[in-house]
């Protein structure tokens, strides 16, 4: 099941300002974006619970890796909601 993309403004400038300096990791991020979109449970996403902080209303969070062993891989934090079939992309960047 497709679902409904909507990014926090702070990840639709990242990856805006990543179209402008980093060609290589911008098309990682939309293709990972693009995955999400389509089933959240894709294989190479690796989707998991992330425990370090919740939703705006409490929901549980995930995180779904945007590359793979590489040092400081990049990460996308996401929620389901706040509508049904949508998800909400919270955060993107480095790996913590």
């Amino acid at each position: 099941m497709a679902h409904t993309l909507t990014l926090a403004q702070k990840v639709d400038d990242l990856v805006a300002e990543l179209s402008r300096r980093d060609q290589r990791k911008h098309r990682k991020v939309v293709k990972c974006l693009a995955l999400l979109e389509q089933d959240p449970s894709y294989p190479s996403l690796n989707s998991h619970p992330y425990q370090t902080f919740k939703g705006p209303n409490g929901e549980p969070v995930y995180e779904s890796y945007v590359e793979q062993h590489t040092p400081g891989a990049w990460r996308v934090w996401w929620f389901y909601g706040p509508a049904n079939g949508e998800i909400t992309v919270v955060d993107l960047g480095p790996h913590p």
